[in-house]
């Protein structure tokens, strides 16, 4: 007999042991994961949204993946990747490359403007300034460099502010600049600049460097390998560099100069043509999102106030309150202006 009781209690303690098994395992499961594509500049803030996010929504995994906002949309649009938020340096490339089939609403939630980078081990770096920063960068033994226009806002925006810099300092800054050291080309047509950004850029990097993101400049200006990068502010105080604060007129930042900002038309790669405007990101939900419902929990954390303290501290200043346009979801509505 007592054997027989070992055998049994054995037995039942091995089969509550599969029964707690089975237990845990109906209710633990996977976390569920949701892809956020978006522009370079946005890692920051949004890394910090991402803790937001899934704080708010348990066994939710937000996986970021950076690229240029044009590369960015494409992933969806061209490569057959799917999203759940795309993040774009410029709002206007939602519309442009993703309605009707891949979205049919956007939000505007930050704003940014254009700067010159460096650090103390940059040439001339206890020289430059708002007044002469062209010609230092003209200098024989300075290299620059900035984004690839085709790919990066930040790059097609650097263009237009080397072209603005011709009309506000009334010397030919972007022939020195762009003219003589890549294949980018301008013209003017009745009051209007018309720049072509080739696929081949051709950059003399005697002098320049381009990158598919502007970002990727950082770590070469911060070892010294570049002196100076075009970036926008926010990336800048993120990553603890120096910058010059260029003039309002061409930095793409203040609304007051929006008919002179609109004089610059740049047509990159794929034949889309981009009017300088104020730099404004954009955010939206794809139509063929997986993960819909979350994808909108996730803009709401990078609109709501929390969203805007992460903005307003990384140096990109949130749009308040944001500003929405299509078919905007009524979760979000609460906090936008609708501008059509």
């Amino acid at each position: 007999m007592n054997k027989r009781k070992t055998y049994l209690k054995i037995s039942a303690v091995f089969l509550i042991g599969i029964m707690v098994a089975l237990t845990l395992g109906c209710t633990t499961s996977e976390p569920k994961t949701i892809s956020v594509f978006h522009a370079g500049s946005l890692a920051q803030p949004f890394q910090a949204v991402e803790k937001n996010f899934e704080t708010a929504n348990k066994n939710v995994d937000a996986q970021l993946e950076a690229a240029g906002s044009v590369d960015t949309i494409r992933k969806v649009t061209e490569l057959g990747k799917q999203a759940d938020v795309i993040g774009s340096a410029d709002y206007k490339l939602i519309p442009q490359m993703m309605y009707p089939d891949y979205a049919d609403w956007y939000i505007v939630f930050a704003t940014n403007e254009i700067v010159l980078c460096y650090t103390d081990k940059s040439k001339y770096a206890d020289e430059i300034n708002a007044d002469n920063w062209y010609e230092i960068i003209q200098k024989p033994d300075v290299i620059w460099g900035f984004g690839n226009p085709n790919i990066d806002p930040c790059g097609y925006r650097t263009v237009m502010t080397i072209k603005l810099a011709d009309l506000a300092y009334n010397k030919p800054v972007f022939n020195q600049l762009l003219g003589a050291h890549t294949s980018i080309t301008a013209k003017e047509e009745n009051g209007i600049y018309k720049i072509t950004t080739p696929e081949a850029l051709n950059p003399n990097t005697k002098y320049v460097t381009i990158r598919d993101k502007s970002e990727d400049l950082v770590s070469m200006t911060i070892a010294g390998g570049i002196d100076y990068a075009f970036e926008y502010r926010s990336v800048a105080e993120q990553n603890k560099l120096k910058y010059v604060e260029l003039p309002p007129s061409i930095n793409l930042k203040d609304v007051k100069y929006d008919s002179t900002y609109a004089k610059i038309h740049v047509t990159i790669s794929n034949g889309k043509t981009q009017i300088a405007a104020p730099i404004a990101y954009g955010i939206t939900v794809p139509k063929n999102a997986p993960n819909k419902d979350l994808g909108i929990k996730y803009a709401e954390q990078v609109i709501n106030e929390s969203g805007q303290k992460i903005f307003r501290e990384m140096g990109q200043p949130p749009t308040v309150p944001a500003l929405g346009s299509g078919n905007v979801p009524e979760q979000l509505k609460k906090y936008v202006e609708m501008i059509d």
